[in-house]
């Protein structure tokens, strides 16, 4: 019992990092999941990488530790809004279809963070999810917020990083990559919805009687789903590509706020 009061602070730090880490990481950080399932899973979890390796680590008594929950619970943070930043571009990319397919105007709410979302978005991000899910992501979750230890241990210098600038570099490059990887995601839809686009108004010129009003909205719903459909099966190779970049993001964010072990 004396044992466990004097390594309490120890575990304190690894609790607060673990639940940041799963107030924004996605699957875990949804609204449909109550709030004491997380901060339970966050205690044991926090337990078990405790029981592992975290007996015999020296902390601060005074001020300073304040800091240092600052600096774990930023660690969580991060770590879980890389992958974050992965999911949000499906959703990125669907809110650029719908400005092309005439869906911009009709949000619906996504039922993993209760806000509205695209339709097509909000399509992609639950197939995304699911297919998560089937190969087994949230394994891969729990692997890197646990492992994180080994690369970050509880005596690291993030603050030295944040002040040279490293870190800050480092997610503006990402979040870059996550509007290229939107930008790709939507180009297929969105060019040929420009296509048709070109073709109504040369329709437009060429045809005057016709309301190219009323037949260019349903005509560009019907290409918008007819290519979505077709396109589904690429869906998973694409979705795939996207979990390995943002597993490899994560990878690289433990290798900036650390060393490998």
């Amino acid at each position: 019992m004396e044992t466990w009061l004097q390594n309490f602070p120890v575990f304190l730090l690894i609790f607060c990092r673990i639940s940041a880490f799963f107030v924004v990481v996605p699957v875990f950080s949804t609204r449909s999941i109550p709030a004491t399932f997380k901060i339970g899973l966050s205690f044991f979890v926090a337990l078990v990488v405790f029981s592992s390796g975290g007996t015999g680590i020296a902390v601060p008594q005074d001020l300073t530790y304040i800091l240092l929950i600052a600096r774990e619970a930023l660690i969580g943070l991060l770590l879980g809004f890389i992958a974050y930043l992965m999911f949000m571009a499906i959703q990125t990319a669907g809110s650029f279809i719908d400005i092309q397919i005439g869906f911009g105007i009709a949000n619906v709410i996504d039922p993993m963070t209760g806000t509205s979302a695209p339709v097509i978005g909000n399509f992609k991000y639950l197939i995304a999810t699911l297919l998560f899910l089937s190969m087994n992501g949230h394994h891969y979750l729990l692997d890197a917020i646990v492992y994180s230890y080994k690369w970050v241990p509880i005596d690291n210098d993030l603050l030295i990083k944040m002040i040279d600038g490293s870190l800050s570099e480092f997610l503006v490059r990402t979040f870059a990559q996550s509007f290229i990887l939107a930008f790709q995601m939507s180009a297929p839809l969105v060019t040929a919805l420009f296509l048709t686009d070109i073709g109504l108004a040369f329709l437009a010129r060429t045809a005057p009687q016709y309301n190219v009003f009323v037949i260019g909205v349903p005509l560009k719903i019907i290409v918008g789903l007819v290519l979505l459909l077709l396109l589904m099966p690429s869906l998973a190779v694409l979705f795939q590509n996207l979990f390995d970049i943002m597993f490899e993001s994560m990878h690289n964010l433990l290798g900036l706020m650390g060393k490998s072990p």
